[in-house]
């Protein structure tokens, strides 16, 4: 696989990669339209907050299976064109958490104890003992707007310091707030109003562009403002002008709004407010587990496997991603052969989950299921985009669990219908990775689903069997494997054959031509020869 680089990386990622056998192309000087001819037979690309992904390049790359943006923030990354295209988008937002929580923190005392100008005097000469007067935190309160993951780590960090701590987060839940020890507030005025101390971690959307304006900054009067999260979130005017009238004691700044920052940005010259070059996540330890947390990513892209921080498509932490990971081909491949079993259209599809797996985030298996299910119908869906292809297509998609179980530890199963018809296979796994199907339209088979499957239903009488194994040496049709169940003696039965080779329609013919045979299926799952 060609893997693009467009921005620095460590790279200790990029040499897994290449351990892996996959070729690096480093494109860190390309300029646009270089940028574009060489995405063309790109299968990943791997960019920081310096390259933009629209959608010019994401159609000048149509191999493109995979952008990993090195570290969290993806605004500069058309996720919607990615997901349309079925290219998965992953960020690493665990690799630098720690750094950008502890920066964050570093600018808070900075700020609160002037420490900066406290140096630069000095180093000018000045003894400036009795000029500088500083902040304590105990006692104070503390403002987090997005209670995200490094947002919690510097609450957690702040807190030890004995400060109040309030936040501002619409997406958090009041339960995980107590957990957290944070108040949790209705709106960002409150937040800012409560607090002595405000620090900043959510990203740049539509709805938080300059959000932190004069009016909002009057609510923390003699308070101090952190942003260490994305540029553009603060009317940078507003902030020096609010610092320099004395409203704000103080503020400390990252990110900005253009980046690399224009000598006559207002921030640059308020005696009060410290600024960094966006060096949060700047550590030798965040850049190696950025680089190689990105690379893993790519690579379970590569393999086919779950990306665990796909941000435009379900995925699963690491401490589920094991429980789930068999799951998750089962129910491609339950999807695959309910559908084909179907035939025709699909109007609607049920997927339940049964058993200890019904307590676990199972996005990304109903995910697969999807694309099990649209597989046969060649309407090009993934699991990145099966979800919104059922949506477009007018698929009614629901989810169901249960704790009840009579056969299985878990089960999953894949129900399709037409509006008229039904199908339903349900799968699950057994010891030592060892999928396999065990019901269809309630038979109980345990089936092998691999390669070339045939499933027959046909009468309960004698010689039925024998009758499909001659037809199928006739036409120097192996089986493989096979797995027979019935409804009632003398009533209807199905089985399903594992085949070393396709059937072909002659063959079909000739056992659908025999009155005693009901239904014959050739099963494709594309994983034999």
């Amino acid at each position: 696989m060609n893997v693009v680089v467009t921005d620095a990386v460590d790279d200790a990622g990029l040499a897994r990669l290449r351990q892996a056998g996959h070729d690096v192309e480093l494109a860190t000087d390309a300029d646009r339209e270089e940028l574009l001819e060489l995405v063309a037979d790109a299968h990943a690309l791997i960019v920081r907050s310096g390259t933009t992904v629209d959608e010019e390049l994401l159609d000048a790359a149509p191999e493109l299976a995979i952008v990993g943006r090195a570290g969290i923030g993806v605004d500069n990354i058309d996720v919607e064109a990615a997901t349309d295209r079925g290219v998965i988008v992953a960020n690493a937002p665990e690799s630098n958490v720690r750094a950008t929580a502890e920066h964050t923190v570093a600018l808070a005392f900075a700020t609160a104890r002037k420490i900066p100008q406290g140096h630069m005097q000095l180093k000018d000469g000045y003894w400036a003992k009795g000029d500088i007067l500083g902040s304590e935190f105990n006692g104070k309160t503390l403002g987090v707007v997005g209670l995200g993951r490094i947002g919690q780590e510097v609450a957690k960090r702040l807190g030890n310091l004995e400060m109040d701590l309030v936040a501002y987060d619409p997406y958090l839940s009041e339960e995980r707030a107590r957990q957290l020890g944070v108040e949790l507030v209705d709106d960002i005025e409150t937040c800012f109003a409560q607090a002595d101390f405000v620090t900043l971690h959510t990203p740049r959307t539509a709805e938080t562009d300059s959000f932190v304006d004069e009016e909002l900054l009057a609510e923390l009067e003699d308070g101090y403002l952190i942003n260490c999260a994305r540029g553009g979130l603060i009317d940078e005017a507003a902030l020096a002008e609010a610092v320099d009238d004395g409203i704000l004691y103080g503020a400390a700044v990252d990110v900005f709004e253009t980046e690399p920052v224009e000598p006559d940005n207002p921030l640059l010259k308020a005696e009060n407010v410290i600024v960094t070059p966006h060096i949060a996540a700047s550590t030798e330890s965040a850049k190696q587990n950025v680089s190689i947390s990105i690379a893993d990513q790519i690579l379970s892209a590569f393999d086919g496997d779950i990306v665990t921080n796909a941000v435009n498509a379900p995925s699963a932490g690491e401490a589920v991603y094991p429980t789930i990971r068999p799951y998750v081909k089962i129910a491609e491949t339950a999807g695959k052969v309910a559908m084909q079993l179907l035939g025709g259209h699909v109007e609607s599809v049920e997927i339940t989950y049964t058993g200890d797996i019904a307590d676990e985030n199972v996005d990304v298996v109903t995910a697969s299921a999807l694309q099990g299910v649209f597989s046969p119908l060649e309407w090009q869906a993934n699991a990145i985009n099966a979800e919104r292809i059922a949506e477009e297509r007018g698929v009614d998609v629901t989810e169901s669990k249960t704790r009840q179980v009579e056969d299985f530890n878990n089960l999953v199963t894949v129900e399709v219908s037409d509006g008229d018809h039904s199908v339903s296979v349900e799968g699950t796994q057994f010891d030592d990775d060892d999928p396999r199907i065990v019901r269809i339209q309630g038979y109980r088979v345990e089936a092998i689903p691999h390669g070339h499957m045939l499933v027959v239903r046909n009468r309960d009488e004698p010689g039925v069997i024998g009758f499909i194994g001659s037809v199928m040496g006739e036409y120097d049709i192996n089986i493989a494997g096979m797995f027979n169940n019935r409804e009632s003696r003398g009533g209807e039965a199905l089985t399903v054959y594992n085949l070393d080779s396709a059937p072909g329609e002659e063959l079909l013919e000739e056992l659908a031509a025999d009155d005693r045979i009901i239904e014959t299926t050739h099963i494709s799952l594309n994983n034999g020869d």
